[in-house]
């Protein structure tokens, strides 16, 4: 249940990143791309540790990005209940509030602080969990209304296909969005400014998305659009910032169901 649930709500989030990126594409004629939920800035929530037998234990690992990861570990030797309790203890007092990138590294120094009782179950629990964290597919993109770009060609003075090249390399545009600025704050890189080549005869305009719009909110990725360095900036920018923040409003409803 728990693995459907959490495929369910991965398909909720891509439909809607890929519904808003075309909307955004739409509102502003230019291509727009956003980047899937960036699992490095995702905190562990909580880790259950249920005994389905004397020497089996269901892992289920939960971020506050809605993230929901189950794992079975088989042990060499018998785990009781007492020994359950303290080892689901032990792994949360170690993970809970923490990155991924973060909780694989606790997790790696968790066995020789163990109590020698259950250190052989904690060295499988972990060694389960570190593959859990580090096994993430790639950060990737949606990206819609490249065809916009056409409608002005003759703003790039060399020529639109290297644009266009551009934005089909991820690497490229996710560098960019790598760097956008938290929910409410828009970036602004014009022409020369941009460090990539292929960019240098167009704008990027883009902000981050998050799960919700209070304080302190953990970026989840980052969206935006690229055109060229002639555009309507104030226009951009409002239109740029409402789908991030539209996004996220979207997100965090989704989050409290």
């Amino acid at each position: 249940t728990l693995d459907r649930s959490s495929a369910a709500s991965d398909v909720y989030k891509r439909q809607v990143l890929r519904r808003s990126v075309q909307l955004l594409a739409q509102v502003t004629k230019q291509a727009a791309v956003v980047q899937l939920p960036n699992l490095k800035v995702s905190r562990v929530k909580h880790c259950e540790v249920v005994a389905l037998s004397p020497v089996r234990l269901l892992l289920v690992l939960i971020t506050d990005n809605g993230r929901v990861d189950q794992r079975n570990v088989e042990l060499d030797e018998i785990i009781d209940q007492d020994q359950t309790f303290r080892l689901r203890d032990i792994v949360n007092s170690a993970l809970v509030g923490k990155t991924l990138s973060d909780a694989s590294v606790e997790l790696a120094h968790l066995v020789d602080d163990a109590p020698l009782d259950i250190r052989h179950h904690v060295l499988k629990v972990a060694t389960t969990l570190i593959e859990t964290l580090v096994e993430q597919p790639s950060d990737r993109l949606i990206m819609a209304g490249a065809s916009n770009l056409t409608r002005v060609a003759r703003e790039f003075p060399e020529g639109l296909p290297k644009i266009i090249e551009a934005l089909e390399e991820q690497v490229v545009v996710l560098k960019l969005l790598a760097r956008v600025p938290d929910l409410g704050n828009v970036s602004v890189v014009i022409g020369e400014e941009n460090e990539e080549d292929q960019l240098r005869q167009a704008s990027v305009v883009a902000t981050g998305y998050s799960l919700g719009t209070g304080e302190e909110v953990a970026t989840l990725g980052g969206l935006g659009v690229v055109g060229p360095t002639f555009m309507d900036y104030s226009g951009t920018i409002s239109k740029v910032s409402a789908v991030a923040r539209y996004v996220s409003e979207i997100l965090a409803g989704e989050q409290c169901e």
